[in-house]
């Protein structure tokens, strides 16, 4: 988008150590079949992002990386939608095929549990 609604920006981003840790000291996750998301309330107005990928599943640095671009692909989609929640990524467990349909379905299918309630016009949660 042209307006830049969708852009990555370095405020949407976790990188300090402390950020890190406060959130999972929180414990609140998330699972699926290889992710698992923490989350706890945002220090801003909007949600934020980190990924942790470690090299003990992902030997091949390629193979790390792909996984932080797509996450952050998916995230950068839907942040308008999110919660105002800070969002850590982790992958759990090493993936068989490095299938980018699957996976990206994966993390838009985990990243969809942190989505504001929508709220219908008569003033109820849908």
């Amino acid at each position: 988008m042209k307006d830049g609604s969708f852009a990555f920006r370095p405020e949407y981003r976790l990188r300090k150590t402390d950020e890190f840790s406060s959130v999972f000291s929180l414990r609140r996750t998330q699972r699926s079949r290889h992710f698992v998301i923490h989350h706890g309330p945002s220090g801003c107005d909007g949600a934020r992002l980190g990924v942790v990928v470690a090299k003990r599943f992902l030997k091949r640095a390629n193979a790390r990386n792909l996984i932080k671009r797509l996450a952050r692909e998916a995230f950068r989609h839907q942040r308008p939608t999110l919660k105002p929640v800070d969002i850590i990524l982790r992958l759990n467990a090493r993936p068989d095929v490095l299938d980018r349909k699957r996976l990206r379905e994966e993390i838009d299918a985990l990243l969809g549990r942190m989505r504001r309630p929508i709220i219908e016009p008569s003033g109820a949660p849908a």
